[in-house]
């Protein structure tokens, strides 16, 4: 069982207060504009401790247990912008995993440090036009010349991208197919041959820049590669976990928040003579999603007691992806419903939470991947 102690609930308040004073007061102009100023508030930030929670401290980590940073994801999932929530999670929990476990010490110094301090933006780079969920499928190839790699190919849908001082790039290193032969190479963006082609236009988390990005014989060192070359498609697997994780958090945080503000909504709008929560359909509903948040939140505190213990959790994490991302879903189509015509403008909060929570069923693995693997895991079909 997981227990919360005096120092849990100082840290909430802490991230509570720091999202309501640093993000939500911007959220509407860093929505209109399409991205906000990351190093800025990544170095905010990192001076508070913040993105390096369970990290060794001999890299500016906190050292940690992942219990702090369920709670950071639980509060940065009631932010006013879930895009800018999400870029937070890209340099948390989705970019650095790896180098924290597989990098030299040479990289860790160099490039985890700076981003655990908040002084460096980094995006994590897998994703390619026609390479999504299949991560098996990429096609961005680093061919060793000498002691450097030459990069070339495209990568799509990066987080921060437009921003970043590095990027965790998963690239092919060798002619093997499928999952073999791929290496994390760590790319600064000042690198010759590196440039970013476009900046997407989203239908929601507006709020961060995404980004295509393009490699044309882009040269790195070599000693730039994370863990042993050819080993990083299984090291990017251990890095989803953590990037599954904190959607969940996320998500379990932004559904209750729209859940609790729908509920005091309902009690102050009245039609047809009555508060419209007077309605017993509508207080069933909203029970049912009260009822799964439970579910979900105890099922991340089971995860979080394996991660503390340093067992695996990835059945864990998947389940915990696919469920809170569900219900997220859920929650904001009720929240649009149940404002009915308010909630189909901009002007309150359900649009952009609908807008918003719909990626957390297709970015870190989509359902339908989330599905296949459990499907795999309880042999209802083989590998």
């Amino acid at each position: 069982m997981l227990e919360f102690t005096e120092g849990h609930e100082m840290f909430r308040n802490t991230v509570r207060e720091f999202v309501g004073k640093e993000i939500d007061p911007h959220a509407d102009a860093w929505e209109e504009s399409g991205s906000f100023p990351a190093r800025e508030l990544f170095s905010k930030m990192g001076q508070l401790g913040l993105l390096g929670l369970t990290y060794d401290e001999r890299w500016g980590g906190g050292g940690s247990d992942t219990t702090y940073k369920m709670i950071l994801g639980e509060e940065l999932g009631r932010c006013a912008s879930l895009g800018v929530a999400m870029a937070i999670s890209v340099q948390t929990d989705m970019a650095t995993p790896a180098l924290h476990r597989y990098g030299s010490d040479e990289l860790r110094e160099k490039y985890l440090r700076p981003a655990i301090a908040g002084e460096m933006v980094t995006s994590i780079a897998v994703s390619e036009p026609d390479a999504g969920s299949d991560v098996a499928g990429i096609r961005t190839r680093a061919v060793q010349d000498g002691d450097e790699w030459v990069i070339n190919g495209t990568k799509m849908w990066i987080t921060s991208g437009t921003q970043s001082d590095w990027l965790c790039l998963l690239a092919r290193t060798s002619d093997e197919g499928g999952y073999r032969g791929m290496s994390q190479i760590i790319v600064p963006t000042d690198t010759p041959g590196f440039s970013v082609s476009r900046k997407l236009d989203k239908l929601g988390m507006r709020g961060s820049d995404t980004a295509e990005l393009s490699f044309d014989d882009c040269r790195v060192p070599v000693s730039n590669t994370i863990g042993e070359p050819g080993r990083g498609f299984q090291q990017q697997m251990a890095q989803f976990q953590d990037e599954r994780m904190i959607a969940a958090y996320q998500m379990v945080g932004a559904t209750e928040l729209a859940l609790q503000r729908t509920v005091e909504y309902l009690k102050e709008r009245v039609a047809f003579g009555s508060p419209l929560l007077a309605n017993q359909h509508l207080q069933y509903s909203l029970a049912e999603v009260a009822a799964e948040l439970d579910l979900n939140r105890h099922h991340n505190w089971v995860t979080v007691a394996k991660a503390n213990r340093g067992e695996d959790f990835t059945r864990e994490a998947t389940v915990a992806k696919l469920c809170a991302a569900r219900l997220g879903r859920r929650m904001a189509d009720l929240a649009v419903q149940y404002h009915g015509g308010m909630g189909y403008v901009e002007e309150l909060w359900p649009a952009r939470f609908f807008r918003d929570a719909r990626l957390w069923s297709i970015g870190g693995g989509a359902d339908e991947v989330m599905l296949r693997t459990l499907a795999r895991m309880n042999g209802i079909i083989g590998d």
